[in-house]
């Protein structure tokens, strides 16, 4: 992409766009890190159990890395980030139907790829870029961690707001 057509405003809209999907994907990613709460409460998890459920989405993110960054290579970030978003999309619209634990867990695999979309960012953005820009360019779109942050300090308000219930904020 770092080619001489590609205009200011191309970067800009590519690095924003990532910026913000990438935003969207680490709030989701750890989005069991408060709902799970009220999970684990309603199917009456030990503590092992949580655990597992807690900890599957970032296992599946950590993984999952590794093959969306060689399709990145392979398809180009942004046919990669949006079937990386679609998919995650179906994996939370199924979280709100779910109600035993094992279909939890299949759930939690599913938002576990929006992890992974580090990988897909990086690659994409610095494509974008020229070697002396893609630092900036990177440090902004890893700003996206900030997602993240969302989740733990926006879905408890929710919840609240909300009534309790995990489903309305999923």
């Amino acid at each position: 992409m770092t080619n001489t057509t590609t205009t200011v405003g191309q970067q800009r809209r590519a690095l924003t766009a990532s910026t913000l999907s990438f935003t969207v994907c680490f709030a989701v990613w750890t989005i069991f890190s408060i709902i799970g709460i009220k999970i684990k409460a309603e199917l009456g998890l030990n503590d092992t159990q949580f655990g597992i459920l807690v900890a599957t989405p970032i296992l599946t993110g950590s993984l999952s890395r590794l093959f969306l960054g060689i399709w990145t290579d392979q398809y180009g970030g942004r046919l990669v980030y949006t079937l990386q978003m679609l998919t995650t999309a179906v994996a939370v619209y199924l979280l709100t139907l779910v109600s035993s634990y094992s279909m939890f867990l299949v759930a939690a695999l599913g938002l576990g790829l929006a992890g992974g979309s580090f990988a897909v960012g990086v690659a994409y953005v610095s494509r974008w870029y020229p070697k002396e820009q893609q630092g900036t360019a990177l440090g902004i779109f890893g700003m996206g961690n900030v997602g993240a942050a969302v989740t733990n300090f926006g879905a408890p308000l929710l919840l609240v707001a909300l009534g309790g219930a995990w489903q309305d904020v999923a």
